[in-house]
């Protein structure tokens, strides 16, 4: 029995941090029930607001109808449908200039599933994965899942991008991986190729003096969400040891569906044994495979895309009202979130404090980068014109 107490009591606290942002959401929807929805701004959540492609309902629709229904919902490859693999390779391919096949592709149940089975395919106990902070909060949980052991290096102040020194001293014999989320949760920031040559160069220079593989995970739920024609560089073009962990969730505003990809870098050492290792992970993880019909849909759905000009017309919003209000924050190049610098050092009470006023912001120490705090403005732009004001009250006490 007290072992049983102790393992759920491990799992409470590796969900505390994240679960921080989960309260915030519902804490939002009480203050809505006392206040009125349109008097709280909810900017904790980073849950989708663009509507989901016209086409997508079409689809699911044409899918249920016109599929043999044991063929739709029967058993499948742990990898997935092979002709769904087989068009993701071919667009992959013809964006990035790259040569991969179907046997380069794994369907998981979004990027978070993906970076489990990549995890449990490549760590043994003690490994080490380096992450730069600031991160989305899971990943700790990915890593101790697996009985591996958090990294943290440093990203250069206020621009956010990698700190390439600091990833030089960090990497040991142990180092397993190296994980790179750009576009940024929860900064927006994009790493330009150049920052991603300086990490390549300093991966493969550790590569062969420790004799040992070092994998680059690329986790890229935020690839599509890019503005002001920002370029984001495909690592399968800088590095062979290298994953992409992608999911439609961002890219097509369906993140309750659970549908993504593992892409395997077709030049990595072992490909091989890593592709089987990936597809028995999928299966003895319980994950078994991505979701059948949203494979489907997926297929017919690569061409498609949520319309980016809403998220961009409230980041111009949003971020130019807070800069003239004397907060300092990075422009973000995608996804859609600000990460502006508190007016004190106590991100958790600034939090509080802007609670007084209806905002829901969360902290940054959630991401491991305290003094900041995190704003998701993935919401109706309505909701940012009436939060306005609020920001300005809240502001007005520390006199910026």
């Amino acid at each position: 029995i007290e072992a049983n107490i102790e393992t759920a009591q491990r799992l409470l606290a590796m969900g505390l941090p994240t679960e921080q942002v989960r309260a915030m959401f519902e804490e939002g929807k009480e203050l809505a029930r006392k206040y009125g929805k349109e008097n709280v701004y909810d900017f904790s959540l980073g849950n989708p607001n663009v509507e989901t492609p016209e086409e997508i309902k079409k689809l699911i629709c044409e899918i249920v109808s016109e599929e043999d229904s044991l063929n739709l919902h029967g058993y499948m490859s742990n990898s997935g449908y092979e002709d769904v693999r087989k068009t993701i390779a071919n667009s992959i391919n013809k964006k990035y200039e790259l040569n991969i096949d179907e046997q380069s592709i794994v369907m998981t149940c979004g990027a978070a599933g993906g970076l489990n089975i990549i995890f449990k395919s490549i760590l043994e106990e003690g490994d080490e994965v380096i992450v730069f902070a600031p991160f989305f909060g899971e990943y700790s949980n990915y890593i101790k899942n697996f009985n591996g052991k958090e990294v943290i290096a440093s990203t250069e102040e206020n621009t956010f991008l990698p700190d390439v020194e600091d990833l030089k001293r960090n990497i040991t014999e142990r180092t397993k991986a190296v994980i790179i989320n750009s576009p940024n949760n929860p900064t927006g920031v994009v790493y330009s190729s150049k920052v991603i040559e300086d990490i390549c160069f300093v991966l493969k220079q550790k590569q062969l003096e420790y004799n040992n593989d070092i994998y680059l995970i690329a986790d890229e739920p935020y690839r599509e969400l890019v503005y002001d024609d920002t370029d984001v560089p495909y690592i399968f073009n800088y590095y062979d040891n290298s994953f992409v962990c992608y999911s439609y969730s961002k890219s097509l505003s369906l993140p309750g569906e659970r549908i993504g990809y593992v892409a395997i870098n077709n030049n990595m050492n072992d490909f091989e044994e890593m592709t089987a290792a990936l597809s028995i992970a999928n299966r003895i993880l319980g994950f078994v495979n991505a979701p059948s019909l949203f494979q489907k849909v997926i297929k017919k759905s690569l061409n498609l895309e949520v319309d980016v000009n809403i998220y961009k017309r409230n980041r111009d919003l949003i971020y130019n009202h807070l800069i003239h209000l004397g907060i300092k924050c990075e422009k973000p190049q995608g996804a859609f979130y600000l990460f502006p610098k508190c007016p004190i050092e106590d991100d958790k009470k600034f939090c509080e404090e802007a609670k007084k006023f209806n905002i829901l912001l969360v902290p940054g120490s959630v991401f491991k980068k305290p003094g900041y705090f995190r704003l998701a403005y993935c919401v109706s732009y309505e909701t940012i014109v009436n939060s306005l004001p609020a920001f300005s009250k809240l502001m007005e006490q520390y006199r910026l």
